[in-house]
C-alpha cells in the first residue's frame, strides 16, 4: 500500500479530490492511504499564523519555517522512511519517469507551499523539490493532487485488470496514438480503415507509427537521446521520409503556381 501524507494549510481541499475516481477506488481497495496534515496545528501563536512578512521587504507573505519543519518532523516520526517532496515551481519538472519512481515507494510526504513562497531554510528538510509546470498556481495543493493522481495509476491493482497503461501518453516516453469509438463516421470524419479490419498485427504497427508520428510532431524533445527498438527506428525513418516527400511535393506545387 502506498502511504501519502500531504502537509497543507488547507486540508479540506483534498476531501472532494479523494472522494471520486481513481483516488477513491485506490483507497477503497486498500492500495492507497492519503492523510492531509494541517500545518496550522504546528503553530505556537493564538492566531495559528503560518506566514509572515519577508525580510528585506517586498510584496506578499512568506510561509514561516517553524510550523512547516515541525509538521515534516511530526509526520516523518509516524512513518518509516518517507520521501519528502516540496511542491514548488523551482523544483524539478514532474514527468512520467518521476511518477513511476514514486509509485515504487511505500511512503511519500508532499509539502504544499502558499502565498509568495516558503522560507528558504525549509529546503534543508526535504529530499526533493517538484514542479508540475512553468506556470503560477495559488499554492502547492493542486500540484500535489496532480502528483497523487499520476502516481496512484501506476500502483498495481488500482486501475483493475481491464486497464492498460502501456498505451497511454508518456508511458514508455511517447505520446499516445489516436483513439476512436462509435459512430464509425461523425460529421464526415471516419474511423481509419485499419482499425476496422480486425488484423491485430496491422493495428499494433499502425498505433506504434501514429504514436511516433504524433511525438515527432508535437513533442520532438521526447525523442532526443531515446533508444528505440529496431521496428521503432524503422517506423521513425519511414515517417521522416514521408514528411520529406510531402515537403518536396508542397514546394513543387508552390513553384508550379508561380
Amino acid at each position: 500500500m502506498l502511504d501519502i501524507r500531504v502537509l497543507t494549510i488547507f486540508p479540506g481541499l483534498f476531501e472532494s479530490f479523494l472522494s471520486f475516481g481513481n483516488p477513491a477506488r485506490a483507497i477503497e481497495g486498500g492500495f492507497l492511504r492519503v492523510e492531509s496534515v494541517d500545518l496550522r496545528d504546528f503553530t505556537q501563536d493564538r492566531h495559528r499564523s503560518t506566514d509572515d512578512y519577508p525580510y528585506g521587504g517586498g510584496t506578499g507573505m512568506v510561509m514561516k519555517p517553524e510550523p512547516v519543519v515541525r509538521g515534516i518532523r511530526h509526520t516523518c516520526q509516524r512513518l518509516n522512511n518517507p520521501r519528502v517532496l516540496l511542491m514548488t515551481p523551482q523544483g524539478r519538472l514532474f514527468d512520467q519517469a518521476t511518477a513511476e519512481h514514486l509509485a515504487e515507494l511505500p511512503e511519500i510526504v508532499l509539502v504544499c507551499s502558499r502565498y509568495e513562497g516558503i522560507d528558504e531554510r525549509v529546503r534543508s528538510f526535504v529530499h526533493e523539490e517538484i514542479s508540475v509546470g512553468d506556470y503560477i498556481l495559488s499554492g502547492g495543493e493542486v500540484a500535489a493532487m496532480i502528483v497523487i493522481d499520476a502516481v496512484i495509476r501506476l500502483v498495481p491493482g488500482v486501475l483493475g485488470a481491464d486497464s492498460h497503461i502501456e498505451g497511454e501518453s508518456f508511458y514508455g516516453g511517447l505520446l499516445e496514438y489516436p483513439q476512436y469509438t462509435r459512430p464509425r463516421i461523425f460529421e464526415g470524419l471516419a474511423v481509419p480503415e485499419v482499425l476496422l479490419e480486425g488484423n491485430h498485427e496491422k493495428i499494433r504497427r499502425w498505433r506504434k507509427k501514429q504514436s511516433l508520428a504524433r511525438t515527432l510532431a508535437r513533442r520532438p524533445d521526447l525523442l532526443h537521446d531515446r533508444v528505440l527498438d529496431a521496428e521503432g527506428e524503422e517506423i521513425l525513418n519511414e515517417i521522416r521520409s514521408e514528411i520529406f516527400l510531402r515537403s518536396m511535393e508542397n514546394d513543387h506545387e508552390y513553384v508550379g503556381t508561380d
